[in-house]
């Protein structure tokens, strides 16, 4: 499902508001995506309602095993959130839009910056699983953008920049929590790709040559959509398998879990310590 018109976004985006605002009065100021096997993060959070993705009008539904699937409202590090427990990939046959439209109705409710992570596999030869990285800037391979389509002039302009689509003021602040937490952080390139297949060696190849230092099959359209927005962003990625081509093994998405479940103490420290430092 793409949106013909403009109208059409929109009177599906105010559905989705209007139906949330009748269930809770709360108002984020950010949201926070938890990635694959990364969803522990919202057991941290001070829990003022929660609302599951099938409820909302026109809200896409995690169809990936660990994704919960519903959007967590609460406080986390002094600050207002509203989590996605479980998020949306182009590979589950979901359009660009659809993959965005969370983004949208955050934004709407009146969130201002967005914080995103994901599970990926290391390209960089110096990763290893477990670890995590800021990301400070991504490559989108997926051949699509959400951004395709009617633009709808009030939400952001029609040629938007990317030369920051991560907010460096962020980036910096997180670094600082790492540094304070002795938490080992990388910084690099996030590459994102369609899936749902993980990449042959001569991809892989392919993308380390590119620059890229990560690669997933998520991310990028959340975040095109809120730098559309004038959103602030962060995203981090936590590393769950290396992917040197001379060294392949083959990755199930047990071992993916796994890692995930060894880094996610990190990324809590990081994006709990980032928030409170804002």
């Amino acid at each position: 499902m793409a949106f013909d018109t403009v109208e059409e976004f929109r009177t599906k985006r105010d559905e989705a508001v209007e139906f949330i605002l009748s269930e809770t009065s709360f108002q984020p100021e950010y949201l926070l995506i938890l990635g694959t096997g990364l969803g522990q993060l919202a057991e941290e959070i001070d829990v003022v309602h929660t609302i599951s993705y099938d409820q909302i009008p026109n809200f896409p539904v995690s169809t990936v095993e660990s994704h919960a699937g519903r959007l967590i409202f609460g406080e986390l590090g002094g600050k207002s959130v509203v989590a996605m427990q479980g998020r949306f990939h182009y590979y589950e046959g979901y359009s660009m839009q659809q993959i965005a439209f969370p983004v949208r109705v955050a934004k709407a409710l009146g969130v201002q910056t967005l914080m995103v992570s994901n599970a990926c596999g290391g390209l960089n030869p110096i990763f290893r699983r477990g670890d995590v990285m800021i990301i400070n800037d991504h490559i989108n391979f997926l051949g699509d953008n959400p951004l395709i389509g009617p633009n709808d002039n009030e939400l952001g302009p029609r040629f938007p920049d990317m030369s920051e689509p991560y907010t460096e003021r962020l980036v910096e602040t997180a670094e600082n929590v790492a540094l304070e937490h002795a938490i080992k952080l990388h910084k690099g390139v996030y590459l994102a790709v369609s899936g749902p297949t993980l990449e042959t060696k001569a991809e892989y190849r392919y993308m380390r040559q590119l620059g890229a230092d990560v690669v997933g099959m998520s991310t990028v359209p959340e975040v095109i959509a809120a730098v559309h927005m004038g959103l602030d962003v962060l995203g981090i990625s936590v590393i769950t398998d290396e992917c040197f081509p001379d060294a392949l093994e083959p990755v199930s998405l047990d071992d993916v879990l796994e890692a995930a479940a060894m880094a996610e103490p990190k990324l809590t420290q990081i994006i709990v310590g980032v928030l409170e430092k804002l």
